[in-house]
């Protein structure tokens, strides 16, 4: 058993109460510990991934839970196939098949960067594909499946800080709590130039290791924080990823096929994007503020310098909210 953990031990027996396990095992670092994820090896030779909530807020279960089949059949991407899912005891839980293929996590630091541009290039065309899904109004999703999203409607101004809130519950750390307090005041005063957004299904983490691929398709794993956004802000937390990877590659060459393989699927980019980047700039930093102890363990630089950094940094980007 996966570091003893009793949820995880609840919940696969509620999941899988007639199969015998063969063996548990983690699936990687994470920062949301809210969330507890194990590879399940079956004595049979299948394979599951079991999400336990070890928190007990069953929202982000009921996310992903419905997003998962309503993408499926409404999205040109794969999704994984949901074996089980539901509460064991206060451990809301989901099983997944494992998806086809892999994920970019890993090879992508192998990849040269011919590679790295053609698969980029997939990504932002399988985006655009999930971003076609578009919504009257912005808002979270709190149900429903293939026959359509119960969504809980409000502004995108609230929506996003509804998102800057559940960042906050998650964070490892309260050392920059009051960066977030003055973001949620910054995305507020700027109300007037968020809210005209396009309002679209976003995935919410389109990070590397929840893109996988295979010859003929793009596909995305944990849904759990989908909600109805922006798509520019998705664009973005893309874009900030490939100019901050630190290596050699030309970011700029795997921008330019980022976007081209959005505007293949889409038409175009997302309208307004460059007037609401300068919002997203500061709201993007919250991420490493938050989990600021985690962050420093993956950084050459000292602790000091490290913090140095990053209060210059989010001041520099509030100022430009100012």
């Amino acid at each position: 058993m996966v570091d003893g953990d009793e949820a995880v031990e609840t919940a696969l027996a509620d999941a899988f109460p007639t199969r015998r396990v063969e063996e548990l095992s983690g699936v990687g670092p994470s920062w949301n510990d809210a969330n507890r994820t194990v590879r399940v090896d079956f004595a049979d030779g299948e394979t599951a991934f079991l999400k336990v909530a070890v928190d007990g807020d069953g929202s982000r279960i009921a996310t992903e839970r419905a997003v998962i089949p309503y993408v499926d059949g409404r999205c040109d991407v794969t999704v994984p196939t949901v074996l089980a899912t539901g509460d064991a005891g206060s451990t809301p839980y989901l099983a997944t098949a494992p998806m086809d293929g892999a994920n970019f996590h890993r090879p992508w630091a192998d990849w040269s960067t011919d590679e790295r541009e053609r698969e980029i290039e997939r990504v932002g065309a399988a985006l655009a594909g999930v971003h076609a899904r578009e919504f009257d109004r912005h808002g979270r999703i709190v149900g429903g499946g293939a026959g359509g999203l119960t969504v809980e409607t409000d502004s995108w101004t609230e929506t996003l800080v509804a998102e800057i809130e559940r960042e906050r519950a998650l964070a490892s750390t309260d050392r920059y709590d009051h960066y977030f307090d003055a973001v949620v005041e910054a995305v507020r005063a700027n109300a007037g130039v968020l809210d005209p957004a396009p309002a679209a299904l976003v995935h919410g983490d389109p990070a590397m290791p929840n893109a996988f691929r295979t010859d003929d398709t793009i596909g995305f794993i944990d849904w759990e924080i989908a909600h109805v956004g922006d798509p520019a802000r998705e664009l973005y937390r893309v874009e900030d990823r490939l100019t901050d990877a630190g290596d050699v590659a030309d970011p700029d060459r795997l921008l330019a096929a980022f976007r081209e393989g959005y505007r293949r699927r889409a038409g175009s980019l997302p309208s307004g994007r460059g007037e609401r980047a300068s919002v997203y700039d500061a709201v993007r930093l919250l991420g490493t503020a938050g989990f600021f102890d985690k962050h420093v363990e993956h950084v050459e630089e000292s602790p000091a310098e490290a913090a140095e950094w990053l209060e210059r940094e989010m001041e520099r980007r509030l100022d430009a909210l100012r």
